[in-house]
């Protein structure tokens, strides 16, 4: 039986308390302490984040919910062990949901789960966190972000690139005009081994879970239902049904990022190729792709992945002023603008590393919007811009077609 969006008459039936949780929006005060539940405790670190920031942010880590036994009981012992306090362990996210003294959920679930929890919390009052990208198609995109525009709720975004602190100066040289009109972004993100063929992470690679260890119908949620699979459920960034692949889940950081610096929304136009040239395995997500991108204001973006050879990774702004090299997009790193390639009279004249600001940890600005109410760096309109992109582009792969997006209309269709 296909498991759908929990409709609000099944949210209640499961808990004598989920209609107290739903009519209940709680807003903890500036100094009261916020209760957190962690949805998907798996490698993308967010219980990790969670922990650094329990006294900094004022947080209780209240619950932690994974459908993987070793998964939940692993992360309960790292609260327990860090913080002195044990969680309360669920493998039901709806559970989590029904507590009303919980504030805020952040979500770090496989990609197809996202929008589903999302609005399921919305609906139960939560505030949330939720990793990217938000969404795999249209029709869960407008159902998700119309959801969070009729409530009062903080939703954070997972594209933690905005808060870099190089990224608030690139913004600023690019929009008061200091690289002059952007004509092309770039990106190529490569690397020897795809990132879904480890996905355990070390402390269960090689160890795949057994089925009574699993809720797999809770897993595979909205998708096809299919017999359990471990290679699936351990390895399940490299399955369609899952997650697109790398035009989907690596893109999405960089190009929200351009959303950010440039201050434009969603592409116009997008095309994409792609396929498996170098691990032809059982996995059926493309290990290479190639994906441009037109957007109304008059430039072009460009990215690339490629698994089989780690080489030439970089990110860069064309500008009629000259250069933005964003090095490999990594906080480490200091990004540099000089006058390359510009023949006009006004070029850059002097190369010079883009200021920094001082950092602001992503998950730290979700907490503290969580108490002032205010939206944070990446709020729910940036989550729809960079799955608008992503699912353009994933249609043109798939499809082979060029794909324009109707922003009247919310529709994505060939053209």
């Amino acid at each position: 039986m296909r498991i759908e969006p929990l409709t609000r008459r099944q949210f209640v039936g499961q808990s004598a308390t989920v209609a107290a949780a739903m009519a209940y929006q709680r807003t903890p005060g500036a100094n009261e302490r916020v209760r957190v539940a962690n949805i998907g405790c798996g490698r993308r670190g967010l219980l990790k984040e969670l922990i650094q920031l329990k006294d900094t942010a004022n947080i209780e880590i209240a619950a932690v919910c994974d459908t993987w036994r070793q998964k939940r009981e692993k992360a309960a012992a790292d609260v327990k062990e860090f913080t002195g306090k044990e969680p309360q362990q669920v493998v039901a996210y709806a559970d989590v949901l029904a507590q009303k003294d919980i504030d805020a959920v952040v979500i770090g679930t496989p990609d197809h789960q996202h929008c589903t929890i999302l609005i399921d919390a919305i609906r139960a009052g939560k505030d949330v966190y939720v990793e990217k990208p938000l969404a795999m198609n249209m029709r869960e995109l407008i159902r998700a972000y119309d959801a969070v525009k009729r409530s009062d709720r903080i939703v954070q975004i997972g594209t933690q690139m905005r808060s870099y602190p190089q990224s608030a100066g690139a913004r600023q040289l690019v929009t008061s005009g200091g690289l002059g009109k952007v004509l092309k972004v770039e990106q190529a993100r490569n690397g020897y081994s795809p990132y879904w063929m480890s996905y355990g992470g070390k402390g269960f690679f090689g160890e795949k879970p057994a089925e009574a260890d699993v809720d797999w119908k809770a897993f595979v949620m909205g998708a096809k239902p299919r017999p359990f699979s471990a290679d699936q459920y351990m390895g399940w960034y490299g399955y369609r049904d899952f997650s697109r692949g790398p035009h989907t889940n690596l893109m999405v950081h960089f190009i929200d990022l351009v959303h950010f610096v440039t201050g434009t929304g969603a592409p116009k136009r997008v095309v994409a190729m792609g396929g498996t040239f170098r691990w032809k395995e059982d996995f059926d997500a493309p290990d290479s792709v190639e994906v441009v991108l037109e957007y109304s204001e008059g430039f072009m973006v460009r990215y690339c992945t490629v698994f089989g050879n780690g080489a030439n990774n970089y990110a860069k702004w064309f500008g009629t002023r000259g250069t933005l090299d964003a090095k490999s997009l990594s906080s480490r790193d200091h990004w540099i603008v000089n006058g390359e390639g510009s023949g006009e009279p006004d070029k850059i004249q002097e190369k010079s590393e883009i200021p920094e600001s001082e950092p602001v940890h992503h998950m730290k600005n979700f907490l503290d919007c969580v108490r002032s109410r205010q939206q944070p760096i990446a709020p729910i309109e940036a989550g729809y811009a960079h799955s608008v992109a992503v699912i353009m582009a994933d249609e043109a792969f798939t499809t082979g077609r060029r794909m324009v997006y109707d922003s009247a209309k919310r529709e994505v269709h060939p053209g």
